[in-house]
């Protein structure tokens, strides 16, 4: 028990309460103050401002940053609407002289076959007048050859008719 009695004096003085240690402990704490005020203050609220400056400077800097990026942006989009139209008139124009060649072209090719079909017609033509008069030519040399026979005999009913049938048999 004596044990126990001994350590609770112990602790119950090195917890108590010591005015001159609390004077000092004060009287340090007014000294550093002091010393902070008169030899640190204004260096740490320099260095401290200069570190606002410098935070609001880059805040500002990040602000001016992204406002250029939007109108970056904005011109941007703009452009490519600008190339997007210009591609489409691109298009357009293509088509349109396509369009035209296009037309050309059939134009063209309906005059080529209208000159073939005039050439075609006209040789036609051509041949049938040449069949024609080759048919008369043979017409007129059976007549002569019919004439020639006939004069050469003297024509009864019969042998006429025989002359008539052997010419259209040669006809």
């Amino acid at each position: 028990m004596n044990l126990l009695l001994l350590s609770k004096s112990t602790v119950l003085d090195l917890v108590g309460i010591d005015l001159g240690t609390i004077a000092f402990t004060l009287t340090n704490t007014l000294i550093i103050l002091l010393l902070y005020r008169f030899l640190l203050h204004k260096t740490v609220c320099g260095i401290m401002d200069k570190r606002k400056e410098l935070i609001n400077g880059e805040i500002e800097a990040a602000k001016q940053s992204r406002e250029n990026a939007v109108k970056t942006e904005a011109e941007y989009t703009q452009k490519l609407a600008q190339s997007k139209e210009e591609a489409r008139e691109i298009v357009s124009a293509a088509a349109s002289r396509a369009a035209v060649k296009e037309q050309e072209i059939i134009t063209e090719a309906n005059k080529n076959a209208a000159l073939i079909r005039e050439k075609a017609e006209e040789s036609i033509e051509l041949e049938k007048k040449r069949a024609v008069n080759e048919i008369k030519n043979q017409i007129s040399e059976l007549v002569v050859m019919a004439a020639s026979t006939v004069a050469q005999k003297e024509i009864s009913e019969t042998d006429n008719e025989a002359l008539i049938e052997s010419f259209l048999v040669k006809i």
